[in-house]
This record gives structure tokens, C-alpha cells and sequence, in this order.
């Protein structure tokens, strides 16, 4: 296992990060099987486990809190705050109040007395953001938080949340949690270089697009039954596996080809993706969501899986840098782009 330095931290951490998304109701019900998984990937030297209070509504945190009992030490812990967590007002956002409630939930869910990397999952519009690195600074100094981060924030929020940091003496974000895939490239214009301008890691999420690069959906064929195409139909980001929408059509064209560059490096086209990310020099970690044990088993195999000049360059030829295939993939749709905001 490669370990990689978290900006200019000096906190090391493996180039798989373990993500636990899938663990709980959005995914693997069985907890024993969950923490058996947890456990594999420690073995094989993963040292990195990013979580959220919000998927299954704090199950995924509860599991990964029973998996790490007497292993804490050894883990990078990682979790996040935003999402709506009740249908109450202030239950969710990235307000003083309900982070300052919220972490303490984290903690008794994890069963720790502190988060290594506490992430703001979204950005909040409504919420100023020297009022959210406040109550994040408040955490560090008590201990409960070593360092900070974000997700899915734009480049330029990034530079205004370090402006806010350098002129209130705030703590810092030290690494952004952002998409990136082959089919989702978007960061490459600007918050990789932005991240790296200001010494900060880079986390990338659904390096396998959401389940689109490990092959299972295919031109002419059904999406597997236990698939995110067919089990996230009711959520928000059921957009991402539409077949209505032309961006998702051209996603079936473009894994035949990459399937082909594949084949020609003599990988698998998940290997191929996951490798992909770990190319860019601004990357930290990648990080995995397996469901199952099979799954996760054939992740940990792509661990040494590095790509040649030859395949990035026949990647780049099918989907060129910078490029987004499908805009739900983005991660984030911001409020200013809404009809409303943009009609008088």
C-alpha cells in the first residue's frame, strides 16, 4: 500500500481511503459482514476510513465505531456534517449550532473522544462561512477534532474560506473531499491546482462514477438488481443512472471504448478508473465504497495498479481533461444555477 501526505499536514495516509457510505441501510444491512470488511481492508494496510453522519441516518458511523474498537489508533478517522440529519429546523446545514450538536452525536456513534478529519459535506449559501470555520476551530481547540476539511466545494469557495482562516485566525480546511472519475473530470480546471496553490490534500470520491466504470451497465442490457441504477430510484441522486438523460446515454457509448483502452493495458476497467485518480499529483486518496466482501476483495486487488503515459494519454483521447460527461455527476447542484435564481 502507497501512503501519501494530506497537504502539508505531515499526517500520512493510504492511497485507499475506505469509504463507508455503503455500510448500513444504504447498502450492506449485516453489521458483522460490515465490520468483517472493515477489518480486511485494515489488513491489507488500508489506514484511512471516511465516513458521514448522514448516510443511514448515523448507521454507517455506528458500525465503523464497533469495527475500530481496540484498532483506533491505527485509523486516520474521517466524517462529515451537513446533511439533513430530522425534519426539525436546524437539523442539518453548516450552522455554529449544529455542528456543536451534531459532533457530539458523531463521537457517541463512533464511540471515540475525537474525529481526525471533520468535513463540511456541502457547501451552505445561507451560512456564512467564517461562522462555520468558527464552531470548527471551538472543536480543535477542545480536542474533539484534530484537523478540518470540505467536500464538494468549488474553487473558489476554497479560496474564500482560507481568506476567512487568515484574517480570523480560524482554523484551515487541509484538504478538500471532491467527484473525480474519468467521466467526471471537472476539478482538473480548477480545484486541483487551487488545492495545491494552497497546501491542501484532495480526497476524491466515486472514482468509478458511481458504479458506471466497473462495466455492470451496458447498451441493450437491464442494470443488475442490486445495483445503485436500480436501488437509488427514490433518491436525489437517481439523476446520476437515468436513462432519459442524454449525458447517461453517452456514458454507455464511452465504456465501450474505455473498456477497450483497458483491455489493451491488460487491466480491468475498474483497476483502470480507480488507478486513473491516483495519477493526478494533486490527489491524496481515492476512495473506495465497496457493499460486499466480493466487492471489496476485488477493489484491494487494483492496490499496485499503476498507469503508463501510453494509457492516460488513450484515456484523454476518449474523454478529454476537464470534461463532465453527465452534469449530475457533479456532486453539487449550487442554488444560483436554480430557474428561480436566474429569472427576473
Amino acid at each position: 500500500m502507497e501512503y501519501r501526505t494530506i497537504g502539508t499536514t505531515g499526517v500520512r495516509v493510504s492511497a485507499y481511503c475506505l469509504g463507508a457510505m455503503m455500510f448500513g441501510d444504504w447498502g450492506n444491512t449485516d453489521e458483522d459482514e460490515c465490520i468483517r470488511m472493515i477489518h480486511t481492508a485494515l489488513d491489507a494496510g488500508v489506514n484511512f476510513v471516511d465516513t458521514a453522519d448522514v448516510y443511514g441516518a448515523g448507521r454507517s458511523e455506528e458500525i465503523v465505531g464497533k469495527a475500530l474498537r481496540g484498532k483506533r489508533d491505527g485509523v486516520v478517522l474521517a466524517t462529515k456534517v451537513h446533511g439533513d440529519m430530522g425534519e426539525r429546523p436546524n437539523e442539518g446545514g453548516n450552522s455554529r449550532l449544529w455542528i456543536m450538536r451534531e459532533v457530539e452525536s458523531s463521537l457517541r456513534r463512533l464511540q471515540t473522544d475525537h474525529i481526525d478529519l471533520y468535513q463540511i459535506h456541502r457547501p451552505d449559501p445561507g451560512t456564512h462561512i467564517e461562522e462555520t470555520l468558527g464552531a470548527l476551530t471551538d472543536l480543535v481547540r477542545q480536542g474533539k477534532v484534530r484537523y478540518v476539511g470540505s467536500s464538494t466545494f468549488a474553487a473558489w469557495q476554497l479560496v474564500e474560506a482560507r481568506w476567512a482562516s487568515e484574517r480570523r485566525a480560524l482554523e484551515r480546511f487541509v484538504c478538500e473531499q471532491a467527484p473525480y472519475s474519468i467521466l467526471a473530470r471537472h476539478i482538473e480546471w480548477d480545484v486541483l491546482p487551487v488545492a495545491e496553490r494552497l497546501g491542501m490534500g484532495v480526497i476524491v470520491w466515486s472514482p468509478l462514477a458511481g458504479g458506471w466504470l466497473s462495466g455492470k451497465y451496458r447498451r441493450g442490457e437491464e442494470p443488475p438488481g442490486d445495483s445503485r441504477a436500480v436501488r437509488f430510484r427514490s433518491r436525489p441522486v437517481a439523476a446520476r443512472y437515468d436513462p432519459s438523460r442524454p449525458g447517461n446515454q453517452r456514458k454507455l457509448d464511452l465504456i465501450e471504448n474505455l473498456s477497450a483502452v483497458a483491455d489493451g493495458a491488460g487491466l480491468s476497467l475498474t483497476h483502470m478508473a480507480i488507478a486513473f485518480t491516483l495519477e493526478h499529483p494533486g490527489v491524496t486518496s481515492t476512495i473506495i465504497g465497496p457493499r460486499t466482501p466480493e466487492q471489496l476483495e476485488g477493489l484491494l486487488g487494483g492496490i499496485d495498479v499503476r498507469l503508463d503515459a501510453g494509457t492516460l494519454d488513450a484515456i484523454d483521447q476518449v474523454v478529454p481533461a476537464g470534461s463532465v460527461v453527465e452534469e449530475a455527476d457533479r456532486g453539487w447542484q449550487p442554488p444560483w444555477l436554480e430557474p428561480a435564481a436566474r429569472r427576473r
